[in-house]
């Protein structure tokens, strides 16, 4: 190697070429390090500007401090007060961007994100409190649903009648003018199920304002009212004022949001639904929510068209073609008369395999679906032209099999075999937990159990164990699965309990302030990677009733967090203990605050 002085020295030249290296090597390493501790510091100290402790995280000396999700505190405006009915998904101010073919408008539409509201609902001028069950189920404040328009239309029917400050339900209908009561007599009279327990679960397509689900509740008989949003009747809305079960829904294109073989009766009276119109495929997807052995009672035209048919402004002749069409296609569909008397006619869901198999033979219509569709997919699934056919396997399902109510809530269904863990034990297990946690609850929320608290959402169950923990108090339950999680929505059914199918990244198909108790376990821990917590949560402030409570139970990492957005609802909240006292697990019971608008005269 030549040096300075322009001679050449030899010099061993592998120790000179190893220990630059090596050196190298270490203070590379230690630059990168000395670094990166900047970097973390700064992120640190930047992380700590940006946002806002909630409160202290409580930890337990047995379990280690999670350390708490962290946000910015937050106020919501107040919408102006022609939202006071704001349903998002179903909002009538948006029905002439969608078309009118088989009333495609009605059905779900829910705003994109750049144009969901972040603001509260306000309630009517001069709401006040929901009038308490029983009292309710006769009579509401008009107020809190201040719309004469059906009450002047349909006067002449006694469906409601206002008087002073309330409206009156008499229980009248278009087809039942004698009363609700006497209609359901008859009914029944023809189907002897509905009296012994083996009728629990019902649908009422067309709903009205809820007078025959209304009724059904003393029957023993749980019933999902469902109607479409509409501009003037806000007939969802008057049932569930009532406290009566309901959902905004209708048959369109799209599956209803319910398992297949889950309802125990299917009823329609005078609902106008065209069932033999598109092949019938409205009438193909009460068969499909509709268990092997269930009832599909219908009153109204064509029914009776030898004595109505001069009301119902057509010929006789008309009349008596359309019955005959539409007894052809339950024919087709597998159903058999059972009952008809009057204007009320029964048909059954048949349990027999056979009929079933007759639909796979060619040129056959309807035809048995295939098997590239789930049968319990119901969430945006469109209808299909097709039977879908009860599976074989599943003999314990069918009407006739179940153990009579209240038995059948105890009882694991043959369904739960089909969910992921799902067992005798699991539901045993699961009921147990549920019921020290529902009086672990009342103790917290003295009004549970109460008739100040008559309609809850469990807004993500599993085999709904709050609800059945809850049964005997003077109130119902919208037991809620996600539609991405584990289907364990016919196990609810199968019980004897009601629910849907939601994805809660958007909004809940019922009016404002419809709900006293909204329960959630561990929703945001499930759903927080999919769904913004802010809107999960203005969503239930809007479904909530004003005085009504939420009762959150969730994971410490989240409980902060969620305090924080409930301020900004106005919501009062109180961090409390589990029934075992657990640090990773916290709950948030909440209660909104009864405001007014700014522009109203309550104020």
């Amino acid at each position: 190697m030549k040096h300075k002085d322009g001679k050449y020295h030899s010099q061993p030249e592998k120790p000179f070429k190893i220990v630059p290296a090596t050196l190298l090597v270490i203070v590379l390493c230690g630059f990168s390090f000395y670094l990166g501790g900047i970097f973390c510091s700064e992120k640190s100290r930047l992380e700590g500007k940006s946002v806002q402790d909630v409160s202290k995280t409580v930890s337990s000396p047995k379990e280690p401090a999670v350390d708490p999700l962290q946000i910015k505190s937050m106020a919501f405006p107040e919408c102006s007060a022609d939202f006071q009915d704001y349903t998002p998904c179903t909002d009538p101010r948006r029905w002439r961007k969608y078309g009118s073919h088989r009333l495609t408008f009605l059905e779900r539409h829910c705003p994109p994100m750049l144009e969901r509201k972040q603001c509260l609902v306000p309630p009517p001028d001069g709401y006040k409190p929901p009038i308490r069950w029983p009292k309710s189920r006769d009579e509401c404040w008009y107020r809190n649903v201040p719309y004469n328009w059906i009450n002047k239309q349909k006067s002449n029917q006694n469906w409601l009648r206002k008087q002073g400050e309330k409206f009156l339900f008499p229980g009248g209908g278009t087809m039942f003018p004698r009363g609700v009561g006497a209609y359901v007599d008859l009914m029944q009279d023809l189907i002897p199920e509905m009296r012994d327990g083996t009728v629990r679960t019902a649908i009422d397509t067309g709903c009205g304002v809820a007078s025959w689900g209304g009724d059904l509740l003393d029957r023993g008989i749980l019933t999902v009212s469902l109607a479409p949003r509409d501009n003037h009747e806000a007939q969802v809305q008057f049932a569930l004022e009532r406290g009566i079960p309901a959902i905004l829904g209708v048959i369109s294109t799209q599956r209803l949001p319910f398992p297949s073989n889950s309802f125990d009766m299917a009823h329609c009276s005078r609902c106008l639904i065209p069932w033999t119109e598109f092949g019938g495929i409205y009438l193909l997807e009460v068969h499909r929510v509709l268990r092997p052995g269930g009832f599909w009672v219908l009153s109204g035209p064509p029914v009776n068209y030898e004595n109505r048919w001069r009301g119902w402004n057509t010929t006789v002749e008309e009349q008596k073609s359309d019955y005959e069409k539409l007894e052809g296609l339950l024919t087709s569909m597998c159903f058999k008369m059972y009952a008809k008397k009057d204007d009320i006619a029964v048909w059954q869901k048949s349990s027999d395999s056979s009929c079933y198999n007759k639909l796979a033979e060619p040129d056959v219509y309807p035809a048995k679906c295939d098997d590239s569709l789930e049968p319990d997919s119901a969430w945006y699934t469109p209808l299909r032209p097709c039977v879908v056919v009860p599976k074989p396997e599943l003999k314990k399902s069918a009407l006739e099999s179940l153990p009579k109510w209240p038995e059948r809530l105890q009882v694991a269904p043959e369904r739960i075999s089909n969910v992921p863990g799902g067992s005798s034990s699991a539901l045993k297990h699961d009921d147990s937990k549920w019921k020290v946690r529902a009086k672990h609850y009342k103790k917290l929320l003295p009004a549970l159990g109460t008739n100040e608290i008559r309609n809850v959402m469990d807004m993500n169950t599993v085999y709904g164990g709050f609800a059945a923990a809850v049964i005997d108090d003077p109130l119902w339950t919208m037991n809620v699965v996600s539609s991405y999680a584990a289907n364990t929505l016919p196990v609810v059914y199968d019980r004897g309990l009601i629910g849907t199918y939601h994805d809660w990244c958007e909004a809940f198909s019922t009016y404002p302030r419809t709900y006293d108790l909204l329960h959630l376990d561990g929703l945001f821990t499930a759903e927080s990677h999919r769904c913004d917590m802010k809107y999960v949560l203005l969503e239930m402030d809007r479904i909530l009733r004003p005085k009504g409570y939420a009762l959150i139970r969730e994971s410490s990492y989240f409980i902060d967090a969620i305090a924080s957005i409930a301020k900004g609802l106005k919501w009062s909240c109180r961090r409390e203990d589990t029934e075992y006292g657990v640090a990773k697990e916290k709950l948030l019971v909440c209660q909104k605050k009864l405001w007014y608008s700014a522009s109203s005269s309550s104020r």
